[in-house]
């Protein structure tokens, strides 16, 4: 069966790199799809049955992989195609058939100027210990924000990396860097063991491609409170929500202790999403959360709902909101209104926003006197303020 899918296999990946596609969706009852400039679109060839997805799985799938897909109803890995190109697999049974998508990754490592990189991050990444968390929902392009990342302190600091994946996607050569790539499942059995045993190898950078669980989210922390710089990924959409997901992890009676170690271990979030380009490509928004004294007492203090204030008063610090990344996508005319309005994480806002830079009128964000060496405005006040902050710390004005 797997003869019979392997040339067809080889046709779809082809056509996925001359398109310049970035997924192959394959399933079955409708012909492969592609994903093209952010937009899915159906390939003119047969619909798919059952027998062809399962050759197409068996003409590309690892054993042990295809043991997992048995055992547990799916499975991840990379393969490498033709001339370096190499893809990310995800096989997996639905109905009873096999569906894959596979993902193309760049074989090229993009510069922090060529995707608009934070320049926040650039500071943040040669400090000498810290979490350093890239978040978004999946297809954002945290893996190629990470191997940006890697790439620059490879080419310009030495250091030891150790990555752990699941799987590697991208490949990095020794250049002033020593890099050690570990794959989940092949190399280490699980990132919580991943990170232990990385911490006995002389690590200056352990990257945790994915922080699942309890376990790996704490043996992450404790990583990087010890003196390494953890890079780790979450599918989280902004800095706020990210805190949050963190600490609901742990057990109630856990909670205080994890947000104080939080607060001193974590040193920034980059959030992340990708829109359609005008005219054709992708282009993604960021939102940059530095962590200062004032945020590291919101988060002891399990006030996560003020940190959005804190970013927008913490410009001088390269922080930004992701709606603010959206507007200046919308303003310079890279992307279009309905795009950045549908990935806003205040929608409403960012429409009165936009509806007045159209009318001609200026308009800036709202930006209270603040003090990043204070405990985030008057904390010994009264909590019953809390509306009132809210309220006073939102929306726009006019000029």
């Amino acid at each position: 069966m797997a003869a019979t899918g392997t040339p067809l296999i080889d046709k779809l990946l082809t056509t996925v790199i001359q398109l310049k596609a970035s997924d192959l969706h394959i399933t079955v009852g409708q012909p492969p799809v592609i994903r093209h400039h952010g937009r899915l679109r159906r390939l003119d060839t047969k619909s798919l049955d059952n027998d062809d997805t399962t050759a197409l799985m068996k003409a590309i799938t690892p054993d042990r992989c295809q043991q997992e897909l048995q055992e547990k109803g799916g499975s991840d890995f990379a393969i490498e195609f033709t001339d370096g190109v190499r893809f990310r697999v995800a096989v997996f049974k639905q109905r009873g058939c096999i569906g894959m998508v596979l993902r193309r990754i760049p074989n090229q490592f993009l510069t922090f100027e060529q995707i608009g990189m934070p320049e926040a991050i650039k500071r943040l990444i040669t400090r000498p210990r810290g979490l350093l968390l890239v978040t978004g929902p999946t297809g954002s392009g945290k893996t190629t924000s990470l191997a940006s990342m890697m790439n620059f302190l490879n080419e310009n600091y030495d250091r030891h990396m150790i990555t752990l994946e699941d799987p590697i996607e991208y490949y990095h050569q020794h250049k002033k860097c020593t890099i050690n790539q570990r794959e989940i499942g092949v190399d280490v059995p699980d990132f919580k063991e991943g990170i232990r045993r990385a911490l006995r190898m002389d690590p200056d950078v352990i990257l945790v491609g994915e922080m699942r669980d309890l376990a790996t989210i704490h043996a992450a922390i404790e990583a990087a409170e010890t003196g390494h710089v953890v890079f780790g990924t979450l599918h989280t959409s902004g800095a706020a929500s990210t805190i949050n997901r963190i600490i609901d992890v742990f057990p109630k009676e856990q909670q205080d202790q994890i947000r104080t170690q939080l607060s001193t271990a974590l040193i920034g979030v980059l959030s992340q999403t990708l829109l359609p380009r005008k005219p054709e490509g992708l282009i993604a928004a960021y939102e940059m959360m530095v962590v200062t004294p004032a945020i590291q007492n919101l988060i002891r203090e399990n006030k996560t709902y003020r940190i959005d204030s804190s970013i927008q008063t913490g410009r001088k610090y390269g922080m930004f909101l992701l709606d603010e990344s959206l507007f200046r996508l919308w303003k310079n005319g890279l992307c279009e209104k309905e795009e950045v309005l549908m990935r806003a994480s205040k929608p409403a806002e960012l429409a009165a926003k936009i509806a007045l830079a159209e009318r001609g009128e200026d308009v800036e964000e709202e930006d209270e006197e603040y003090d990043e060496d204070q405990d985030d405005y008057d904390d010994d006040e009264d909590d019953d303020d809390d509306d009132t902050y809210r309220r006073r710390n939102t929306g726009i004005r006019r000029r």
